[in-house]
């Protein structure tokens, strides 16, 4: 699913003098690579997660410290970046997709905040942070994330994707019951509705991103489970060690195979356009 760009963020008003300057996205193009490193990365936060708190015996406590300092790190090498670079922009949506794993794990099985409760709060902070970013920049599309504060809405954005993603997991696999295969089979259902209302109910492109987007993460989440759970408790039993590291290698690969290969960087636009 591709994203779509509203005409208000790239033509100027009449009278209006553009700055001369070459706009680069700071994010990657929406390919199908975009969508299988995303879907890979779900994966690794769940798994990952679960690994730093148990076999890594940082508990929840010091895995959130940990990857949440990391992230800000990447963050601010991501912020001071030209443009979009490979490398950085995947490390730090997969650091993204751990450290919103433990929000949602902190409260609910640290402050005991019931899963139905995460869900509802995590989509009315997703929803505002949405309404924040169109009430300024008039769009959310993603082809144009190339100022500051089009970027830190987006990140604010992609965090609480993540969160959200992570409760809604949760509560369909454990309190609705469903159990992981078909939790997996149920959310790539969705995905694939939402996709088919795209192509052929022309359903807004922003939208079908950014749903795709939020269901991508329950997605991943209820894969990791089926493959590292214990086989008593419906999973294949390979462990959460073995998973990330599988998963991680693929990201790897993928990433290595986009920066020498630039599929997923647009050519930049030039900005100065006269108007009369």
């Amino acid at each position: 699913m591709a994203d779509e760009t509203s005409e208000s963020e790239v033509l100027p008003k009449v009278g209006q003098a553009v700055p001369a300057r070459l706009r680069w996205n700071k994010v990657p193009e929406v390919t199908v690579f975009f969508w299988i490193i995303k879907a890979l990365c779900t994966t690794v936060g769940e798994t990952a997660a679960d690994l730093l708190k148990g076999k890594a015996g940082l508990g929840l406590p010091g895995a959130s410290v940990l990857m949440s300092a990391l992230l800000s790190v990447v963050l601010v090498v991501q912020f001071r970046s030209k443009g979009y670079r490979p490398g950085v922009y995947w490390l730090a949506i997969a650091l993204i997709s751990v450290v919103g794993t433990l929000v949602s794990d902190n409260l609910t099985d640290d402050m005991g905040v019931a899963l139905g409760t995460t869900t509802s709060a995590f989509a009315i902070a997703l929803v505002i942070v949405f309404g924040l970013w169109y009430s300024t920049e008039r769009t959310l599309s993603i082809h144009h994330v190339d100022t500051t504060r089009r970027e830190a809405f987006y990140w604010l954005a992609v965090l609480f994707t993540f969160a959200l993603g992570a409760s809604v997991g949760e509560l369909v696999a454990e309190e609705v019951n469903l159990g992981y295969w078909v939790s997996t089979v149920l959310f790539a259902a969705a995905i694939a509705a939402i996709a088919l209302a795209w192509f052929s109910l022309d359903l807004s492109a922003v939208w079908s991103f950014w749903i795709a987007y939020i269901l991508t993460r329950p997605l991943g989440a209820s894969v990791g489970d089926c493959l590292s759970q214990p086989t008593g408790d419906g999973g294949l039993g390979l462990g959460t060690a073995v998973t990330s590291v599988l998963f991680l290698a693929v990201i790897l690969g993928l990433v290595v195979y986009l920066s020498l290969a630039r599929k997923d960087i647009a050519a930049p636009e030039q900005a100065e356009v006269p108007v009369a």
